[in-house]
């Protein structure tokens, strides 16, 4: 994956539930204006696409753009555990202090303990290096703004620009005016403070299974999850700056639910490399989803009067199971593209305070600005405790809808012309009559590949694969 691909969408075509009021059709552009940034900063293979002299570039510019004109500036610098963190942290702070902002460096934390701790620390901005859920050759560098939320797209190009053009900067400070390194080593402890002051139960009579990834968890989530009473197992904790993510976490639960299992534990709780995301596993060893996870959290809330507007935001991706148990429990959706930003922008502007994604990102807008793993598994928890319930019995809130994806090889610049085939269109119209508001159809052409993905919701899964197999083949024979 280069840094200079977008990860984003390129077109959504969205049938919906007719019985939940969705639209018909979601569409959504690339934005072809960006080089560096993706959806969630710039990222790469470290020492190939994103090398230190990049990051180097990256901190001048970005520190220069985020804090121009102030004075007394403070940057938040965080990382996760992989080898090449160190070498791209030296590098980006250099360019940071060369335009004489001072660096709180806080070391191996999560990513949303980033955004809390900018605010925290009443810092200018904060920089996380990560690549999140990536092997461990890729790496990331991601800003947040001084409010802990991640940047708008114009600062992004402006920060674009100037590394096009470092000449621009002038900003060469010297003596005592050049920014200086701070290490702030109660990092760890000022954002478990915080967490512990959010979900103020005792676990003392509940069994947890944490899996760290080898990653940015490892020090937080076990540290919390004891002090507020649990019986906690941790494994994948011992990060060697290799190993993160491998095979372990939100993207490989295997190991999580036999551990489950073999425990007799009440939960499993897997993030991935920098703990903005969670993937959970209930005492029957069965994964539980971030579909289900918000779907079980919208509820509760909205029982509480807790959830704003009565309304959770989710992506088009979010399973149609919970589109129909928000019906079923009062509650309202409202969908976006793929992408937490996006979820992020709809939360903001609709003023609503839980959104997320099936893939575990999720947001509690009401205590952090972003994706935070620890926190969700922490509130996951707390409902168990306060419903005394299993987690198996909270997940029969929603039905999950089988599945089917299908990939159509065709030319790459045919990708975005499947609705002008009147043939497809027939085929697309013919399968939401047979689904007959009992599923739907999701055509997304790939952003990196010459792909249309063809994705089919539905009760039989059998149905669905041959449905969506024999779209595929016709887009694939049309557009090939």
């Amino acid at each position: 994956m280069s840094i200079n691909v977008m990860v984003v969408n390129l077109i959504y075509f969205v049938i919906y539930l007719k019985r939940v009021s969705l639209p018909l059709f979601f569409f959504e552009r690339r934005n072809e204006m960006r080089k560096l940034f993706g959806t969630d900063g710039v990222r790469g293979i470290a020492n190939k696409e994103l090398t230190s002299e990049l990051a180097y570039k990256l901190g001048r510019a970005g520190g220069y753009v985020l804090t121009r004109g102030k004075k007394n500036i403070k940057v938040v610098v965080g990382k996760d555990t992989r080898i090449s963190g160190d070498m791209l942290e030296s590098a980006l702070i250099s360019g940071i202090m060369s335009v004489g902002a001072d660096v709180i460096c806080v070391g191996v934390v999560p990513t949303p303990a980033v955004a809390y701790l900018t605010k925290y620390y009443e810092a200018d901005c904060g920089v996380v290096i990560s690549a999140s859920h990536n092997p461990v050759e890729y790496n990331g560098i991601k800003f947040f703004n001084k409010d802990g939320y991640k940047l708008d797209d114009s600062i992004e190009l402006e920060i674009e620009h100037l590394i096009e053009e470092m000449n621009k900067i002038e900003c060469n400070p010297i003596g005592e005016n050049i920014g200086t390194k701070i290490e702030k080593k109660e990092a760890v402890r000022d954002y478990v403070n915080y967490l512990k002051s959010i979900v103020d139960v005792d676990f003392k009579n509940l069994k947890v299974i944490l899996d760290c990834a080898n990653g940015a968890s490892f020090e937080v989530a076990p540290l919390v999850f004891e002090e507020l009473g649990a019986n906690v197992i941790t494994i994948n904790n011992k990060p060697d700056g290799k190993n993160i993510n491998l095979n372990c976490g939100s993207t490989h639960p295997e190991l999580l639910q036999q551990e489950v299992l073999k425990n007799n534990a009440d939960i499993g709780l897997a993030y991935d490399g920098d703990a903005d995301r969670l993937i959970a596993v209930d005492e029957k060893g069965q994964i539980v989803d971030g579909d289900h996870i918000m779907t079980i959290c919208a509820s509760y809330l909205r029982k509480q009067g807790k959830l704003k507007k009565d309304t959770l935001v989710v992506t088009v991706m979010s399973n149609i199971g919970l589109h129909i148990a928000a019906k079923e429990n009062n509650f309202n959706i409202v969908s976006t593209k793929v992408g937490d930003r996006y979820v992020l922008e709809e939360m903001i502007k609709g003023g609503y305070n839980l959104g997320g994604e099936q893939s575990g990102h999720m947001i509690f807008l009401d205590y952090n600005t972003t994706g935070d793993g620890v926190l969700s598994s922490l509130i996951l928890s707390s409902i168990l405790v306060d419903e005394n319930k299993s987690l198996s019995n909270l997940c029969g809130i929603m039905n999950k809808y089988p599945q089917v994806l299908v990939n159509a090889r065709v030319k790459n610049e045919n990708k975005n012309r499947y609705l002008e085939d009147a043939h497809i269109k027939g085929e697309i119209e013919k399968i939401e009559k047979i689904l007959d508001g009992k599923g739907r159809v999701l055509i997304r052409p790939s952003g990196t590949e010459p792909l249309v993905r063809v994705m089919l919701e539905g009760k039989e899964e059998g149905q669905i694969k041959d449905l969506a197999t024999s779209l595929a083949n016709l887009i694939e024979s049309k557009l090939s």
